[in-house]
C-alpha cells in the first residue's frame, strides 16, 4: 500500500525528506533572525561549507560528534562576525561583503578538507520516540531521526515566539524596520545587529554540519551544492515568517528527494533542472530586493540591506 505510485516508499521518502531539508531548515532560520534585523547576508552558502568541514574534521578528529556541531556553530559564527565587522563598522557594501564571503567559504573549506575526503565520521545516534516510533507509517516518518532533525523543528517554534512575543525579539523587528528611530529611542542598532548575524552563522554552520555527519555522511568539496542559496531564497519567499519557511524548506527537500527517487525508479527527470535551480532562486531574490514595491508587497523589514550610521 506504500509503494502504489511510481513504485516508490512514500513513508520512507516523506523521512528521507525531514532529513534532507534540515540544513537549509537551520541556515534559512539563521539569515530569518539576520534579515529582521535589516542585515542582508549573501554569504550563508560560505558558511554553511566552513561550518560542514568544520564540523566534519572535529566529528572526525574527537569521534563525537557533539563536538562536530559545536566546532561548526563556532566557525559560522566566526565567519559571519568578519561579515558583520565589514558592514556594520567599516560600512562595507552588503551584497558584495556577502558575495565574497561566500567564495572565501568555499576556498578555505576546499584547504582544510583535503585531508578528509575518503574517511567517515563517527555516527550521530537516532533519537526514538518510545511508544511514538512504533505507530505504524507515522512512527518511521515523524518519530526515528537524529537530535538535529527535532533541534530544527522546536528552532522554528522558539524563532517565531521570539520575533512576536518577547521584547528582544520586538526590539530587533524595531532595528530592521527602521535603525535611525531605534537608536534614537536609545537602543544599541550595530550590537543588535551583531548578535544577529553571530546567530545566523552559526546555525548555517549547523546547517553545514548536518550535511556533512548525518546527510551524507562524508566531506566532498562543493558539497552544499547551492544550499545556502536555496535557504537565502527561503527567507524572501516565507515573507520572513518561520512557519512558512518550514513549509518551504520542506517544499525544497521534498523536491530534492523526489527527483532522487524517480530517477532511482527509472523515470527520466533531468537533472540539470535541479542543479540550476539555487541560482535561477538567486537572480530572483536579487531583482526583488532592488524593487522597492516588490519588497514592499512581501513586507520586507523597511531597512533590510541598508547600511547605519549613527551620527557623532
Amino acid at each position: 500500500m506504500t509503494d502504489l505510485l511510481f513504485g516508490l516508499n512514500w513513508p520512507q521518502l516523506a523521512a528521507a525528506l525531514m532529513l534532507a531539508s534540515t540544513p537549509i531548515l537551520l541556515a534559512a532560520l539563521g539569515e530569518l533572525v539576520v534579515e529582521r534585523a535589516g542585515v542582508l547576508n549573501l554569504g550563508v552558502e560560505g558558511m554553511m561549507i566552513l561550518g560542514a568541514v568544520a564540523g566534519f574534521a572535529a566529528g572526525v578528529e574527537t569521534g563525537a560528534p557533539l563536538w562536530g556541531f559545536l566546532a561548526a556553530a563556532l566557525a559560522g559564527a566566526g565567519l559571519a562576525l568578519l561579515f558583520g565587522v565589514l558592514t556594520q563598522l567599516l560600512l562595507a557594501n552588503q551584497v558584495a561583503a556577502g558575495l565574497a564571503l561566500t567564495l572565501f567559504g568555499l576556498g578555505l573549506s576546499a584547504l582544510v578538507g583535503q585531508g578528509y575526503q575518503g574517511i567517515k565520521p563517527p555516527p550521530l545516534a537516532r533519537l526514538e520516540v518510545p511508544l511514538l516510533s512504533e505507530i505504524p507509517v507515522l512512527g518511521p516518518v515523524l518519530f526515528r531521526h537524529d537530535p538535529v532533525v527535532y533541534l530544527s523543528l522546536l528552532l522554528v517554534l522558539a524563532t517565531a515566539l521570539f520575533l512576536a512575543r518577547t521584547r528582544a525579539g520586538l526590539i530587533l523587528r524595531a532595528v530592521g524596520e527602521d535603525a535611525a528611530a531605534a537608536h534614537a529611542l536609545g537602543y544599541r542598532v550595530v550590537r543588535i545587529r551583531l548578535l544577529a548575524i553571530a546567530w545566523g552563522g552559526a546555525l548555517a554552520g549547523l546547517g553545514g554540519a548536518h550535511l556533512s555527519l548525518v546527510r551524507v555522511p562524508q566531506w566532498t568539496e562543493g558539497m552544499t551544492a547551492g544550499a545556502g542559496w536555496i535557504a537565502l531564497a527561503l527567507v524572501v519567499f516565507a515573507g520572513w515568517r518561520s512557519g512558512r519557511l518550514l513549509l518551504g524548506a520542506y517544499l525544497f527537500g521534498g523536491i530534492t528527494v523526489l527527483q532522487l527517487n524517480l530517477q532511482a525508479a527509472g523515470i527520466a527527470v533531468p537533472v540539470e533542472l535541479l542543479s540550476m535551480s539555487p541560482y535561477l532562486v538567486t537572480i530572483l531574490v536579487l531583482v526583488i530586493m532592488s524593487s522597492g514595491r516588490a519588497r514592499a508587497a512581501l513586507a520586507a523589514p523597511a531597512d533590510l540591506g541598508r547600511p547605519f550610521h549613527a551620527a557623532a
